[in-house]
């Protein structure tokens, strides 16, 4: 994931966050389905969506503070 693209994560609702993350969720289930059935060349990849899901939680728990503490 580029620098802009993680910048830009904290930009956006959390409603686009959540439709992201199980997007992200869903393209990890099928790289690991890929991996277990010998179709996958890069292995890396797997490695890189959890870091992006893990991103997109922390984004989502920020925001969860922010809200709680604003209120």
């Amino acid at each position: 994931m580029k620098t802009k693209d993680r910048k830009d994560m904290f930009t956006k609702t959390d409603k686009e966050l959540k439709k992201i993350l199980l997007d992200a969720k869903d393209s990890l289930f099928n790289l690991r389905i890929d991996l277990s059935q010998n179709k996958l060349k890069n292995t890396t990849s797997i490695v890189l969506k959890r870091k992006e899901i893990a991103l997109i939680l922390t984004v989502l728990r920020q925001k969860e503070f922010e809200n709680a503490k604003n209120t």
